[in-house]
């Protein structure tokens, strides 16, 4: 098994909690809120979810064989948005599933109307849970971003429950601007911003999910992130593959779009007790 990751905030940020949301925290309030009308387009944001466009340019190659993951001490679990519906937390408990993250948000107007109920859902079957925002890097900068997902379900609290927040980058979905219209250096630019800001919200760097190529595609493959940000790979195929530049690891792997769980199909790359200690200070 490999190490786990370093995950210390950037240099410079203060550590100080401002914002941090309770495990039990009620979100579910937040499922009548929903998509906001009018431009910008979101149109497509129910359907967006971790890997969906991923899957439609990557293509699916295959599935690991898991009993040697098991074997490495490899540890289940999923990922879910508006698009599932409300799940059967203690079904997919009993299924296997020891953590999830849940899509909270996307760009800064739109709110997953299944959010309450997925997320205390979640935490009430016992799984170690975390909320991800689906970035459009073409809407709004990312400070603004970070603080829209920390305050709509999207913070962190070091309860050994509650996994950091994560922001999945991949494929625009609105365009054949893979990119959302932005060059390598100012999609960085746009990271470093939105992760800055929500660790200096909450006191923990975000995970970033993403895939190698859309990593190389879109950011030139920087390495700057893998010091303080833990790795949430893509990757539909049998083994995981190459990483993006500055990674020596992935913290989690999702492997499958679809399987024995509700949603996306993911590996942690340890055994349970690091996913408590992901979730803790």
């Amino acid at each position: 098994m490999r190490p786990f990751p370093c995950l210390a905030v950037s240099a410079g940020l203060a550590l100080t909690v401002l914002s941090a949301v309770p495990a039990t925290a009620d979100y579910s309030a937040l499922s009548a809120r929903g998509t906001t009308p009018g431009p910008p387009n979101y149109s497509l944001a129910e359907d967006n979810r971790a890997g969906s466009q991923i899957a439609a340019v990557e293509g699916v190659h295959g599935v690991p064989d898991h009993g040697r993951y098991a074997a490495e001490g490899q540890t289940l679990g999923h990922d879910v948005s508006g698009h599932q519906g409300a799940v059967d937390w203690p079904a997919a408990a009993g299924a296997g599933a020891k953590f999830v993250y849940v899509k909270a948000t996307e760009g800064t107007g739109f709110t997953n109307p299944q959010f309450g109920q997925q997320y205390n859902g979640a935490h009430g079957a016992g799984l170690v849970r975390g909320a991800y925002h689906f970035a459009r890097p073409d809407v709004s900068g990312g400070a603004e971003q970070a603080n829209y997902f920390v305050d709509n379900g999207g913070g962190w609290a070091g309860d050994g429950r509650t996994l950091p927040g994560a922001l999945d980058v991949e494929y625009n979905p609105y365009s054949d601007d893979k990119c959302y219209g932005r060059d390598a250096a100012g999609m960085v630019a746009w990271i470093k911003d939105f992760s800055d800001t929500y660790a200096r919200r909450t006191g923990r760097a975000p995970a970033i999910y993403t895939s190698t190529s859309w990593w190389r595609k879109c950011t030139g493959d920087s390495p700057a992130f893998g010091g303080a940000n833990p790795l949430w790979l893509a990757r539909y195929a049998p083994e995981i593959g190459p990483l993006p530049a500055g990674w020596a690891h992935q913290s989690i792997w999702q492997f499958a779009d679809a399987g024995t769980l509700p949603g996306d199909q993911n590996y942690f790359n340890g055994t349970e007790d690091r996913v408590t200690a992901m979730a803790g200070a």
